[in-house]
């Protein structure tokens, strides 16, 4: 039983999530399964920290980028939206290069609140940074006529 409460395939998240910061920096969505979301980073020059590895902060934004948009798989979007309220990460180990997949599964989903342990890997299935995001659900207001 699919945990989402809509259908999407990676092709028709891509095209929702397109165009944003997360799309900019090389964030794609790869993999959705029944209970998770998994997107793919390509690591780069461009998004290293001075020492030449990863930045913490773009580990940290992969993190939140797919937790939010499993967040958000997991509501009606017509009545509600998700909106980040605490993200934890753990960096573990260094990566340089390569390509990077960070994998989000749910520890509670909630009417008001859910919360993520998201896993982030090299290609070779060492464990980079490990996360946890607690997401706000939120009723949409009505637009003003």
């Amino acid at each position: 039983m699919s945990i989402w409460h809509r259908e999407v395939t990676p092709q028709s998240l891509e095209r929702i999530a397109g165009g944003n910061f997360a799309h900019r920096i090389g964030i794609r969505i790869s993999e959705i399964g029944s209970d998770f979301l998994s997107v793919t980073l390509r690591v780069t020059p461009d998004l290293h920290q001075p020492y030449g590895i990863l930045h913490g902060g773009v580990s940290a934004a992969l993190a939140e980028t797919v937790g939010s948009l499993a967040a958000g798989l997991c509501v009606d979007p017509e009545r509600f939206m998700c909106l980040g309220q605490e993200l934890n990460a753990n960096h573990l180990r260094p990566v340089s290069a390569g390509v990077v997949t960070a994998t989000a599964r749910p520890f509670h989903i909630g009417h008001r609140s859910q919360v993520w342990g998201i896993e982030i890997r090299d290609e070779e299935g060492r464990l980079i940074c490990v996360s946890r995001l607690t997401m706000a659900v939120v009723p949409r207001r009505a637009s003003a006529p």
